[in-house]
């Protein structure tokens, strides 16, 4: 597997030759980047935050890039197995220059990655991303003599400060959730979820606790990105009953599924819909998500006197629209919810936090809590296209043909019709195309997206 690069870090696959996957050189060699493109910014901390996730690579990568920081001159906060939202919220409480999170996200075992933060603890932004993959092709970094190496420091407690600052927040109620006496399933595919979940439901005074997958050894007991097909163990728990709601995280805790009490999918891109529903009743306000999630946040938002705002995917860019349109929610449509009151970034243990605030305070079921919101249906397809193929020319003749409707060609094509959307999106690393469709009925999203792919095979000749 070779090393996948972007603006948001590195990426890949453990062992094998240079260049291969996420081999040492290659750990070194983007950390020194990343080390001089924060020199550049001339900040006043000369620290740099990491923190990794549990998978069974992470302890060698922590050593690599701490050593690399240090060997340019910096000094390291290791805040040790932290999730991803935990990691950021340090970046700013130690005033650090940035932070990197050593963590591959829903990956399996055998991937890790860097992910880049700036001071700020947000993702670099497209400038800086590739201000810091320049350096590194052309390897132009230069080590500290030995009077100016850096040194590490190791924190061990930022999970509970994590938490603390979650049960501070104004619409976090844990005397509703104590008194509502929830029995809660949880499943941390075996990372630093379960760390931080089983810390943040006591400290909510959730004491009925079923936990799987809780060790944090980075032995995944399944794929660990929360899907449905994957979280059958859960769902399964939930179904004999006894069971409140069942929560699921990936690998660094920036995701969250919800399950039902009866065992239903209460559906990732509806993570956000019910938080964001819970937070504009209120603190009324504006809204944003990504250009493939679902239209429910939209509606949701109206219906609370807001204004929706679509970004380009990425954490990056729903980031930078929701402060340019002071939204008050956001995130993606894959249970990632960013509640600005706390930091900007994709945050679990604030999801169920105000997820279960809402739930006590409701005095209702989670499949009834679902039944609330409008229903949408999302479905996801690819084209498989020639090598070689001109895709920007193909997207621009699909962008065309539909020029009638209102399209958005920000990030690939999105087609917006009155009931349903289409969304084609160009692969980096692969020669295809990928199509999300959202409409009412599971069957109607699945027509749409076969018809554009028929007229994009035509054009295509494909």
């Amino acid at each position: 597997m070779s090393l996948v690069k972007s603006i948001s870090g590195i990426r890949g696959t453990i062992g094998g030759a240079v260049g291969d996957g996420l081999d040492p050189v290659s750990i070194v060699r983007f950390t020194a980047a990343y080390a001089k493109q924060r020199r550049s910014r001339e900040l006043k901390s000369n620290e740099i935050v990491v923190g990794r996730d549990a998978r069974l690579s992470g302890s060698m990568v922590d050593k690599l890039v701490a050593g690399t920081l240090m060997g340019m001159g910096f000094d390291v906060v290791n805040i040790g197995l932290a999730t991803t939202p935990t990691t950021e919220i340090a970046v700013t409480s130690e005033h650090a220059a940035g932070g990197i999170i050593i963590t591959a996200s829903h990956n399996p075992k055998q991937w890790n990655a860097l992910k880049l933060l700036n001071e700020r603890g947000e993702f670099l932004n497209d400038k800086e991303g590739k201000e810091v993959l320049a350096i590194a092709a052309s390897e132009d970094f230069t080590f500290a003599p030995v009077e100016e190496l850096g040194h590490e420091r190791h924190v061990v407690d930022y999970a509970e400060r994590h938490v603390a600052q979650v049960l501070g927040l104004k619409l976090v109620d844990a005397e509703a959730i104590r008194k509502a006496n929830f029995t809660v399933a949880i499943d941390c595919v075996n990372s630093v979820g379960g760390i931080a979940i089983p810390l943040l439901l006591d400290r909510l005074g959730v004491k009925n606790v079923i936990e799987l997958n809780c060790n944090p050894d980075g032995i995944f007991p399944h794929n660990p990105e929360p899907l449905p097909q994957h979280l059958t163990q859960i769902a399964d728990r939930c179904r004999k009953g006894g069971v409140n709601v069942g929560f699921v995280v990936d690998p660094d805790v920036d995701r969250l599924a919800i399950i039902c009490e009866n065992g239903d999918m209460f559906g990732e891109e509806y993570t956000l819909v019910s938080v964001a529903d819970y937070v504009l009743s209120n603190t009324p306000g504006n809204t944003v998500s990504n250009l493939s999630s679902t239209r429910a946040l939209r509606d949701i938002t109206e219906r609370h006197g807001g204004s929706y705002s679509a970004s380009p995917v990425g954490e990056v860019n729903v980031v930078e629209e929701m402060k340019r349109t002071n939204a008050v929610i956001g995130g993606e449509g894959n249970g990632g919810v960013i509640y600005p009151a706390l930091h900007y970034g994709r945050d679990a243990l604030v999801g169920i936090a105000l997820f279960l605030t809402n739930l006590a305070k409701k005095g209702c079921k989670v499949s009834e809590l679902r039944a609330t919101f409008p229903k949408y249906f999302i479905s996801k397809n690819r084209i498989d296209l020639k090598p070689g193929l001109d895709v920007d020319a193909l997207l621009a003749a699909v962008k065309d043909k539909y020029k009638a409707h209102k399209v958005d060609d920000r990030d690939g094509v999105k087609i917006d019709f009155p009931e349903s959307w289409v969304h084609l999106r160009k692969s980096n690393t692969e020669p295809i195309i990928r199509v999300y469709s959202e409409a009412h009925t599971p069957q109607e999203a699945d027509d749409i997206a076969q018809e554009i792919i028929k007229e994009i095979q035509q054009i295509a000749n494909l």
